[in-house]
């Protein structure tokens, strides 16, 4: 399911710079464990330049990735620099993050942002400025907004993959879909009619939605200590259950299972709902 470069499971397995910076110039905190992923990044500063970067995550290897590489680009760079860095030159910095797996470098950019504001001296809420929109991962319209300009998003699911919003009980997702519509103006043109879905079979569609479980979402859920296990197909609604690290939190297990429905709409057809056996 995600094809992760030969940087990523370096930057994993090999992570830079963990740990804390002793007194450290400035501190940047984002994220919420309860919420499945959160950073710490602590930087030292001399005469305006950073002359070193650690961090400490809660989070799955991509998290670990990303912050091991932001920590690697932030050495010898200004403040100045260092304010211009995006969750891009994060990604592009690794060859490249799985789509589903971009909030990792979001978070990097967040951590930066807060640490930057913290060694300026302005004071950050709690809560960044808007209305919480995602309830189930706390993301508020500004952030949404946000990564839909700067990443160039137009659909749901993406804005899934870079934010986590909509992962969960999905009530979100009209929400989420009338800010697309209005940062892209997407709602001002004409909306095309869908082409109608080619018809398949039940027997195709069993077949094709293990043969994607087995050979795509279980080797790339792994890779994560985690996995998933198809139990049974009613319709167009696959019950599976999960193993592993994925289970260990209700947010991350709800992101998984997410995570899983759109690997199934995307190879095997959008009709289908992923529901957990209990």
């Amino acid at each position: 399911m995600w094809d992760y470069s030969d940087k990523v499971k370096d930057h994993f397995f090999n992570p830079r710079n963990v740990g804390e910076v002793p007194d450290a110039d400035a501190v940047g905190d984002v994220g919420n464990i309860a919420c499945g992923d959160a950073l710490r990044l602590t930087l030292k500063i001399d005469n305006d330049r950073i002359s070193d970067a650690k961090f400490q995550t809660f989070g799955c290897g991509s998290a670990i990735a990303a912050a091991s590489a932001l920590t690697e680009i932030l050495k010898g760079k200004t403040m100045d620099e260092a304010e211009k860095i995006t969750n891009q030159d994060i990604a592009d910095y690794l060859d490249g993050l799985p789509e589903a797996k971009m909030h990792c470098s979001v978070m990097g950019e967040e951590a930066l942002e807060a640490a930057i504001a913290n060694y300026r001296g302005i004071e950050i809420a709690p809560c960044e400025e808007g209305a919480i929109i995602c309830k189930c991962f706390k993301v508020t319209d500004t952030v949404i907004e946000k990564v839909i300009k700067e990443n160039g998003l137009s659909t749901i699911d993406q804005v899934t993959h870079y934010t986590k919003a909509g992962g969960g009980c999905k009530s979100c997702h009209p929400d989420i879909q009338e800010i697309i519509d209005r940062v892209t103006g997407a709602g001002e043109a004409e909306t095309p009619k869908p082409q109608p879905a080619k018809k398949m079979s039940n027997i195709k569609k069993m077949k094709l939605i293990q043969e994607t479980i087995d050979n795509e979402i279980s080797p790339a859920l792994k890779q994560n200590g985690s996995d998933v296990e198809l139990e049974d197909i009613d319709g167009n609604t696959v019950y599976v259950s999960l193993h592993g690290s994925c289970t260990e939190n209700p947010n991350t297990r709800a992101t998984t299972r997410s995570t899983v429905e759109s690997r199934l709409r995307e190879l095997v057809t959008e009709e289908l709902v992923v529901e957990e056996t209990a």
